[in-house]
């Protein structure tokens, strides 16, 4: 009986041993893979003033016909008239873009009955111009309000290149921003900062600055009036940067 109760107990006994093993080896591997521990979050934000180098000026184009195709072709004639009046301006055809086109149904009820009254065709144009030529605003708006297009609205804006170059600066300044606030909390507990365990950005703030909105009347004249002798002044954009750093 001896023999046979000292063979549960070291059963009993390796069973033991087996457990504890798989909870220590799970220990090590969560604490392995689980950068966060022992760690430090800084989280930088900077701000940089910025001047518009372009002037942006967005038309809407609207047709009806009985047909998608009449409604289309009509739609097209003006954007084209446009397009062709701006050329003679001196634009060229990389300012003009088409920033939207749709066709659709234009559908009425009548006591529960739909009907079918023809087809609607939408073009939305943008044409760009640099913001040192702001006196030109009147002669697009007069090009694109003969042509028989709507003024949607007016916009200071930056190119894609100067979002490239800002969004870089802000980004690296908030990333320094991130590593000195870092650094201070680091010092506060007594501790050195390590190495970098990871960072996110939620990029950098940037919009339009409206010169002019539509209130749904063509009115050309108060267009023009909303932005004669408008200069861009500066504005501000933002970036944040968070970065982890181990503490050592």
């Amino acid at each position: 009986m001896k023999t046979k109760n000292a063979k549960i107990s070291n059963s009993v006994l390796i069973t033991l041993i087996i457990v504890v093993g798989i909870i220590f080896v799970s220990y090590i591997g969560i604490n392995s893979v689980n950068p966060t521990s022992n760690t430090v979050t800084g989280q930088g934000t900077a701000t940089i003033n910025v001047v518009p180098d372009l002037v942006a000026v967005y038309f809407a184009v609207q047709t009806n016909g009985d047909t998608s195709q009449e409604a289309t072709d009509e739609n097209s004639e003006i954007v084209d008239n446009l397009i062709t009046e701006l050329l003679k301006q001196g634009f060229s055809r990389e300012d003009i873009e088409t920033t939207g086109f749709n066709v659709y149904p234009d559908y009425s009820w009548n006591n529960g009955v739909q009907k079918l009254n023809g087809y609607s065709a939408t073009h939305n144009v943008r044409v760009k111009l640099s913001a040192s030529e702001t006196g030109k605003i009147g002669n697009v708006i007069d090009a694109g309000v003969g042509a028989g297009a709507g003024i949607s609205y007016i916009n200071f804006e930056l190119s894609q290149e100067k979002q490239n170059e800002y969004k870089a600066e802000a980004l690296k300044l908030a990333a320094e921003d991130a590593k000195l606030k870092a650094e201070a909390i680091a010092e506060g507990l007594g501790k050195d900062l390590g190495k970098l365990v990871s960072t996110s950005s939620s990029d950098f703030d940037y919009y339009p600055w409206m010169l002019y909105e539509s209130a749904g009347a063509m009115d050309a004249s108060e267009a023009k009036a909303a932005t004669t002798n408008i200069q861009p002044g500066e504005q501000e954009i933002s970036a944040r940067v968070t970065a982890v750093f181990k503490l050592k």
